[in-house]
């Protein structure tokens, strides 16, 4: 069941309604059944692991709390439990390749066993959570002593497939607050659904267009299409998570419940560190505290703490995918940050540091560069191979040449593609950057007077459903459901 399909549509209404006509204390059971038929609409059987998981962690996890001398054995043993369902069911097949390539690498022709085995959905999600929860009590948060709170923890159907990734302390509390409805959370939520709708059916599912058509056959563009295609996924990718969390947030709020932001702008970042305080936050800052932190932080050396950062993000970039490219992608975003600190340290030591942060032309070729070092990333992530990547990026490199020899080419002859698609990209490309600001800025601003709230909620309704029953039937789904 997707958030911009019919059947969500259908589904959100009445388990809204539902929920606020049936007493409090029914409210919780309800969303926690609502959630198991979300997920079990895509594959029944499936219901079956994250119950199998909600059991073993709320059970398991309180011998956490109470043992004194075996913490660390039993938070091991459950960290363990989460970390070997994943590794299965998303890693098993990848884990079988690599090892099949290896013997054929040596010359030892081995068949890859096909082991049939489906990716869950959201299951990268939920066990973060799960091990979050884990960890958590280790350091002393207390356990969660209900059940079906414990089991709504992990299933709320908003958060359930791609996130943002919850922290159990901020949510569960919110279980027993809602006890009369509230017209702003009808307000607030139905304005974010709509706006996530927007972002992912009207901006993300065009752009996918161009950016399906140029990595499926990168050899047939030159290099400033490339950039062109690349640029067209980054936003797309953008719009179609950051429109994601919106609907998620948005149906959360029609029960009056909070989730986190996952995103801040992340294109007007003036480096990769501000880039990743910005871009899916929930997830950023779960490596940090329970990844980073863990493997030593900043507390060693440097070579201490560029090795903690440069393991963090690899391993980020294999959560997203059980492939090489993922990997490499995560490794590149780690060596963006070890070379953005030793920038940093060069300009301190230079004594200049200070006088070029506060200068905003240098901010503004910051953001500038951030943003395409961040596209050559993103070739990566959505290339199907590392090769393909490696060509593409390579042929990127040429650009700046190939613009050279363009543009000394029209001074004698008139052609209308290149020069028509350039200059209009150089036009969209600052609006697209800012266009979010844009919308905050209007969310704040009254250029009218408001009507009755029963005329807005019906306008919002009707956009939703247009949005929805207008969508390309070729809609791709979510880009992080396959995560």
């Amino acid at each position: 069941m997707l958030f911009n399909s019919l059947q969500y549509l259908v589904f959100l209404p009445t388990v809204f309604l539902l929920f606020w006509i049936i007493p409090q204390r029914l409210r919780v059971p309800l969303l926690l059944v609502s959630s198991y038929v979300f997920y079990m609409s895509w594959r029944p059987i499936y219901g079956l692991l994250i119950l199998g998981l909600t059991l073993g962690n709320f059970f398991l996890v309180p011998f956490i709390a109470r043992s004194t001398k075996h913490k660390k054995l039993w938070v091991g043993i459950v960290v363990a439990l989460n970390l070997i369902t994943l590794g299965v069911f998303k890693y098993a097949n990848f884990a079988a390749g690599t090892v099949t390539d290896c013997f054929n690498f040596f010359g030892l022709t081995v068949r890859q066993p096909h082991l049939h085995i489906i990716l869950p959905l959201g299951i990268s999600f939920f066990v973060f959570e799960f091990i979050h929860y884990a960890v958590e009590v280790y350091r002393g948060k207390p356990v969660v002593t209900s059940l079906p709170a414990f089991a709504l923890f992990a299933s709320f159907f908003p958060t359930q497939i791609a996130g943002p990734i919850k922290r159990y302390q901020d949510f569960i509390p919110q279980l027993g607050y809602p006890g009369k409805f509230k017209w702003e959370y009808l307000d607030q939520g139905m304005q974010l659904i709509l706006m996530g709708l927007f972002k992912k059916v009207i901006i993300a599912d065009n752009l996918a267009l161009v950016a399906q058509a140029g990595f499926s056959h990168p050899e047939s563009f030159s290099a400033v299409d490339l950039w062109l295609i690349t640029y067209a996924f980054a936003f797309q990718i953008f719009f179609d998570f950051a429109g994601y969390t919106d609907i998620a947030r948005g149906s959360a709020m029609l029960f009056g419940y909070k989730v986190p932001i996952n995103f801040n702008l992340p294109y007007l970042a003036a480096n990769v560190a501000d880039f990743w305080h910005r871009w899916h936050i929930s997830l950023s800052t779960w490596l940090r505290d329970y990844l980073f932190i863990p493997l030593g932080g900043s507390r060693g050396t440097r070579s201490q703490t560029y090795r903690n950062l440069f393991i963090t993000m690899a391993l980020g970039g294999l959560w997203h995918g059980a492939a090489m490219h993922f990997l490499v992608w995560g490794a590149y975003q780690g060596i963006l940050l070890i070379a953005h600190r030793e920038y940093g340290r060069a300009l301190e030591a230079a004594g200049v540091a200070e006088r070029l942060l506060k200068s905003k032309i240098y901010h503004a070729l910051s953001v500038v560069f951030t943003f395409h070092l961040v596209c050559i990333g993103w070739v990566f992530f959505r290339a199907d191979t590392i090769a393909a990547a490696n060509q593409m990026v390579l042929k990127m490199l040429t650009a700046p040449a190939e613009l050279l020899h363009f543009s000394l080419r029209q001074l004698a002859v008139l052609q209308i593609r290149d020069p028509l698609i350039f200059p209009a990209l150089l036009l969209i490309l600052p609006v697209l950057m800012i266009s979010q600001p844009i919308v905050n800025w209007l969310n704040g601003k009254r250029f009218y007077q408001s009507p009755p709230w029963a005329v807005q909620v019906g306008v919002m309704v009707a956009l939703m459903c247009l949005l929805t029953v207008f969508s390309p039937d070729t809609s791709p789904r979510f880009i992080y459901f396959q995560f």
